[in-house]
């Protein structure tokens, strides 16, 4: 692709407000982009005319079916295919496409993830047209995207309670800006720009892994001689193939409209990271499920096989899905953006208590909106940011904090330069702070990064919680200001400011968030450590946390104790199948290998005793005793992980189910694994019947 070419591929396969600009009357493009940006009802009138012209444009553009695409509750997307072919009494066929279709659509809500909301004979549901989330064209069809929701109008999806929370976000900051003046907005937006972490193997090599083609990780595997130490990996160089399959990358998804801007090598050998320019939240989540969707299908094309499990190598760094959040109003003002006046810097100050005070109280519904049995392995494991959720604000925002208690402001945000020491370089303007990589939750200058969803999570549901958890702190911002006197405001303002950082001092922390002695405060600080998903999901309908959601209309209880279900069920059936697998892996596989090497050294050390009767095998001897040791403890653990497991398979409760396959099978598969990849260590390659360690990681070429 020629470089002068990106604006005209960029977007070419998506439905934009551009196309629908030539394409429709102006007063139908009108109605369109009234209901995307203020959430107005369509009539079918205007969906009739929207549906022909979206037709016309899909078919020129090689479309031959149509799909309403949506995003299940098994955190994956989905999609039925239609054709526009509708036949015609003289044998013939025409291509039809009309409102109604465009609008609703119908698949089987029986087969998903509904958490007792739906019975299982019960089997209607419905998709709704979301004019806000441009349709595209993949795969010769037309991607419509979707809310979906059951026959009696509750959420299946994740779409729909991110729709809702961005319309709560946006009603209660706008009431609050109204107070501080800002009467000519009318809505405000959450941007989000997800950073998408992933690792490239050899195809090949992934396919003689089970527990990679099952689970997504390695269940078994001595570690490599080099992993990550020489942190050489880490923004290097990109290998040839490697670059040729970014680009390739690069250019599908700038046909679909994903504006994918940055790439690099991360910390771990062969893991990598895209990350795209800001957009509004329903769009960013749209577009990161699709990322996704194309890392794996271009990284086939290549000869690839892309893995976005958190954790699928022990011992090297696991993927995360950095969630840069923002707000940005109508007239394209940031509002977590320190400004240059101290009218600018008071507004700004309301903003980011808000946050502050959000994150405190629903640091525990904030964890769990994150808490995958993925996940589990990588928090607090020296790579990602700790279980404890806590917010780094840096140096400057502490100084504006810091006058706050004093009872005052900074007129200014103050950008310091930086000199380099060589006359030759240029100087540098500051950020507003620095990057604290151990912090889970961390202001970046005009955003705050939430670190801790992991690379395989749909970031709707964080960006859920973070914005109906910032509304109701917003809320209570505007019932304490709302009837304060125009000549007392600010100072009573300020005084309300203080009394919230008081209060929620206790989540700020701008230290290493790896270190033990971390943990130890932010305990008696009283913060949550929530460490695995069966701790951190009862947070989920917890009554505090049940009431701000219905009240912003985001979640019914029955919908939020639904989603409860889910996640328990999934966290216990995804360890079920590891557990299985790895079984299955141990007495296929790596026992082959075992036995085979182990008679292959005995057979030998005893030709040369034979040939030498006072020969010394003592390495022999040795590898043959460890061997012997460990297949003695391997065939303990099986045992026990096998017997576990059974027991797991009869239990009925799914939160006691979740906490005994984390207590207790996963310490047994811990347990199995440390004495395979002892023996694994001594067993030549070509007698394992599945790539090594250093195989799979240094395949790339």
């Amino acid at each position: 692709m020629e470089t002068e070419s990106i604006p005209e591929i960029y977007g070419s396969l998506v439905f934009s407000d551009k196309v629908m600009k030539e394409r429709l009357p102006k007063d139908i493009y009108k109605a369109v982009i009234k209901t995307s940006r203020n959430g107005t009802h369509l009539e079918l009138d205007v969906a009739n005319v929207v549906a022909a012209a979206m037709k016309e444009w899909a078919i020129e553009h090689g479309a031959t079916h149509f799909t309403h695409w949506f995003q299940p509750l098994t955190g994956l997307t989905a999609e039925k295919h239609d054709s526009f072919i509708s036949p015609t009494a003289d044998g013939g066929a025409i291509m039809e496409f009309s409102g109604k279709e465009l609008v609703k659509g119908e698949p089987d809500a029986s087969s998903f993830p509904s958490g007792g909301l739906r019975a299982t004979f019960e089997a209607r549901g419905y998709t709704a047209w979301d004019p806000s989330s441009p349709a595209f064209i993949k795969d010769r069809s037309l991607y419509i995207p979707t809310a979906f929701c059951s026959y009696g109008g509750e959420a299946l999806d994740k779409k729909t309670p991110l729709l809702r929370s961005m319309e709560a976000l946006s009603t209660e900051a706008v009431k609050v800006l109204h107070l501080l003046g800002k009467k000519e907005v009318t809505h405000v937006d959450t941007t989000i720009g997800s950073e998408q972490e992933y690792f490239l193997i050899d195809k090949d090599m992934y396919l003689k892994r089970k527990d990679l083609l099952m689970c997504g990780r390695t269940l078994i595997g001595a570690p490599a001689p080099k992993g990550q130490e020489m942190e050489d990996h880490y923004f290097g160089v990109l290998k040839p193939k490697v670059a040729e399959y970014m680009h390739d990358l690069d250019e599908e998804l700038w046909k679909l409209g994903v504006p994918a801007k940055t790439k690099h090598n991360e910390v771990a050998p062969s893991q990598h990271e895209l990350a795209p320019v800001f957009e509004t939240a329903n769009k960013a989540v749209d577009h990161n499920q699709l990322t996704m969707e194309m890392m794996k299908k271009v990284a086939d094309k290549r000869g690839y096989a892309c893995l976005l499990h958190e954790k699928p190598f022990e011992g090297i760094n696991g993927s995360g899905k950095h969630n840069n959040w923002s707000l940005v109003t109508d007239q394209g003002e940031n509002l977590l953006d320190p400004g240059k006046t101290h009218e600018e810097n008071f507004q700004f100050m309301v903003f980011l208590m808000a946050v502050i005070s959000a994150v405190d109280d629903y640091q525990d519904v904030l964890r769990a909106s994150v808490a995958t049995a993925g996940n589990d392995h990588r928090l607090g494991a020296n790579e990602a940011p700790p279980a404890v959720i806590s917010i780094f604000v840096g140096d400057e925002l502490a100084g504006f904090l810091k006058g706050l208690e004093e009872g005052h402001l900074p007129d200014k945000a103050v950008k310091t330069k930086m000199g380099m020491g060589a006359t030759v370089l240029p100087h540098i303007t500051k950020d507003t702070t620095d990057r604290n990589r151990t912090s889970p939750f961390a202001f970046t200058g005009n955003k705050f990064e939430f670190r801790m969803p992991g690379s395989s999570l749909s970031v709707a549901d964080p960006n859920i919680v973070l914005n109906t958890a910032v509304a109701e702190a917003l809320s209570q911002i505007y019932d304490a200001l709302k009837d304060v006197p125009e000549d007392k405001f600010e100072e009573e303002t300020m005084k309300y400011l203080k009394e919230l950082l008081a209060k929620h001092k206790r989540i700020l922390f701008n230290g290493n968030g790896y270190s033990d002695e971390w943990i130890a405060e932010a305990e008696k600080r009283g913060l949550c450590n929530l460490k695995s998903l069966p701790e951190a999901m009862p947070s989920l309908i917890a009554p505090k946390n049940v009431k701000v959601f219905e009240k912003h209309k985001v979640f019914t209880e029955q919908e939020l104790k639904s989603r409860y279900d889910i996640f328990l069920e999934n966290y216990s059936k995804t360890i079920h199948i590891e557990s299985l697998t790895m079984q299955e892996m141990v007495r296929k596989d790596f026992t082959e290998g075992l036995v085979t090497y182990l008679k292959a050294v005995t057979d030998e050390t005893a030709k040369k005793k034979a040939l030498i009767p006072d020969l010394k095998c003592e390495y022999e001897e040795h590898t043959i005793r460890v061997l012997d040791e460990s297949e003695s403890k391997i065939g303990e653990w099986l045992t026990k992980l096998s017997a576990d497991t059974k027991k797991a398979e009869q239990m009925t409760d799914n939160l006691e189910t979740a906490k005994y396959y984390h207590e207790v099978i996963l310490e047994d598969m811990e347990s199995l694994r440390s004495y395979v990849d002892e023996a694994e260590a001594y067993i030549p390659e070509d007698y394992l019947p599945y790539p090594t360690y250093g195989e799979l990681l240094f395949s790339l070429r």
